[in-house]
């Protein structure tokens, strides 16, 4: 059995990481919900690994409602205090305050524009952009379009939505495919 080729990020880590590069990362994205998850994770991996996340992504189902986003807005501060204290999420008190309001903003959004998942698309013209990169050194940490979804984002109030984070923010919800051509991923996404 000739063994799948996969982008380098995928190989060296935990199972869960191949896992989650196998069926999710890069898949386009056209659920709300997925989007609030991911917005919530993206910004909780500020500044830390994405390894950090993935290990405690069952903890941000359980503390942040399965990622309602309607009860996430209504949290309020004795809430927040409770999830300061839970150790499954990464207690970071900017980080935890930032994900009640950018629930409250995504509500906002979603009010104006139909849907999140619209507007977020409306960056990318409603299609995924499809790179050729030959290795993972050549991916971007930001382009054009993550500069532009994150300005509006801030001028919109959310949080914890730079340009870096909205990047991998489109890579994770299939906005842009950066898998390596090399890559079983590649096609199939």
């Amino acid at each position: 059995m000739t063994k799948k080729l996969r982008c380098l990020w995928a190989t060296d880590k935990p199972e869960y990481y191949t896992l989650y590069h196998d069926t999710e990362w890069g898949v386009p994205v056209h659920d709300d919900k997925t989007h609030f998850e991911f917005l919530i994770l993206e910004g909780a991996q500020a500044g830390l690994s994405w390894d950090t996340v993935l290990k405690k992504r069952e903890g941000y189902r359980t503390a942040f409602a399965d990622f309602e986003v309607e009860k996430v807005a209504a949290f309020d501060e004795d809430k927040i205090l409770q999830l300061l204290q839970f150790e499954g999420i990464i207690r970071n008190k900017l980080k935890v305050r930032g994900a009640v309001t950018n629930a409250q903003k995504f509500i906002e959004v979603q009010q104006e524009f139909g849907s999140f998942d619209d507007y977020i698309w409306s960056f990318v013209d409603g299609k995924p952009i499809l790179n050729s990169w030959k290795s993972m050194s050549e991916v971007p940490a930001t382009s054009a379009e993550s500069d532009a979804l994150s300005k509006d984002l801030k001028k919109r109030g959310f949080k914890f939505v730079g340009s870096t984070i909205m990047y991998a923010h489109m890579q994770a919800c299939g906005l842009v495919n950066d898998h390596t051509t090399d890559c079983f991923r590649y096609d199939q996404v």
